[in-house]
């Protein structure tokens, strides 16, 4: 088969994402066409980019050409045409008329590529990209697309004000829904009938459990034992309170922070604390090594709209590397994680499961955290994927025999 992916992710960035994996894998036996993000008028004028959409603006400029292969059947595609910057409009009914002129200038550069690679029919998959490829169904004219929904956007101030009706109009009209946590995928059925559970995944040979990881130099002077976190560091999905709680109860525990700040992170308490260590965000790659010298791992998650149905991938990666986890009660880490994590949702809650993990931790658990994180492949994702896309076909060919 034949996919295009759109997503609000970059495929050529120092990390990946679940769209970016995805077409990776399919990208093993299908023809995957990854189309970057436009660059949007207000993006070209501010000077606060990262390094990626600086290299797409520079690419623009220098009238580079669009496409690249960068596998024997992945293809990325950085579009051509600046659209415009309207989500200031405050009408969701102007807004939607002058997205559609957006989405056309996106569907054309879409258009060309698949053109020059021979893709006849394709499949689309949106990654919540929910404004600019809002009519790439009507446009493009896939043979199937598809909805992928693998987090709350639509509680974030950018993608409320439109997002909030347009998202479901959107999974309304795809051919499915496919969501990676269970919360997720109930939540779309009741938009679309086809809406499926397909999981999550990590990049298992990264996480491979090594006893040669050897201590990062900013680790080897912490005192253990040592409670972890890798992440960004953010209040939107982070209880900050609990956490200046939890350190400062317990000045025996060395509490190591890894990911950016925000600023309500880089202001608080937490930072006058001489059992908390900020070293900042890491390259994924030397991530595992940290995790392995950490005694016990934490997502000390704040309950929220954005943050109560989502799958916290980080959960998987820490158990790959055969490390106790406690975390937030959330209907995902009850259904999914349970039996293999340390659950709470209090002060002392966390700081009695974090004395329970240090104490019962041995190689025998170690070894079962690390089998089960091996069910989250993306090759089970994949096959999760194509099972939907299966089903939907199966019962168009039903109706249309009937």
């Amino acid at each position: 088969m034949n996919f295009v992916f759109v997503s609000l992710q970059r495929i050529n960035t120092d990390r990946d994402s679940t769209s970016t994996s995805l077409a990776k894998e399919l990208a093993k036996e299908h023809k995957v066409l990854y189309v970057n993000s436009p660059i949007d008028r207000k993006t070209i004028l501010s000077a606060d980019t990262d390094e990626f959409t600086k290299a797409h603006i520079t690419s623009l400029k220098k009238n580079e050409e669009p496409l690249t292969q960068v596998h024997e059947n992945l293809w990325v595609l950085n579009p051509l045409h600046v659209i415009e910057s309207i989500n200031w409009i405050p009408s969701t009914t102007v807004f939607s008329a002058l997205n559609w002129f957006n989405n056309k200038r996106f569907a054309k550069d879409i258009k060309e590529a698949i053109t020059t690679l021979g893709f006849d029919n394709f499949i689309l998959i949106n990654d919540k990209d929910i404004f600019r490829s809002f009519y790439l169904k009507e446009i493009l004219k896939p043979d199937k697309y598809i909805y992928l929904d693998r987090d709350y956007t639509i509680g974030m101030d950018y993608w409320k004000k439109h997002g909030v009706t347009l998202e479901p109009q959107l999974m309304r009209k795809a051919d499915a829904v496919v969501c990676n946590s269970l919360d997720f995928t109930e939540r779309a059925k009741l938009y679309n009938k086809n809406s499926f559970y397909i999981g999550n995944g990590f990049n298992i040979d990264q996480y491979k459990f090594k006893e040669d990881f050897p201590v990062p130099d900013d680790l080897k002077a912490i005192p253990g034992p040592i409670v972890g976190y890798v992440g960004a560091l953010i209040t939107l999905r982070l209880d900050l309170e609990l956490m200046i709680s939890m350190a400062e109860a317990r000045p025996d525990l060395s509490f190591v922070l890894i990911g950016w700040e925000d600023k309500e992170f880089e202001d608080s308490r937490l930072h006058k604390l001489k059992n908390v260590y900020f070293l900042g965000k890491k390259h994924t790659n030397d991530v595992p090594a940290y995790i392995k010298h950490f005694d016990v791992c934490i997502n000390p998650q704040i309950l929220n709209e954005i943050t109560s149905g989502n799958f916290p991938l980080k959960i998987v990666e820490y158990l790959a590397m055969g490390k106790p986890v406690v975390a937030t009660v959330t209907p995902t880490m009850e259904s999914i994680f349970w039996g293999h994590t340390y659950l709470a949702d209090s002060t002392i809650g966390f700081l009695g499961q974090i004395d329970k993990a240090l104490q019962e931790n041995n190689t025998s658990l170690m070894q079962e955290r690390r089998n089960f994180a091996a069910n989250f492949t993306w090759a089970n994702v994949a096959s999760a994927l194509l099972k939907s896309i299966k089903s939907i076909k199966q019962q168009e060919a039903s109706i249309a025999e009937y």
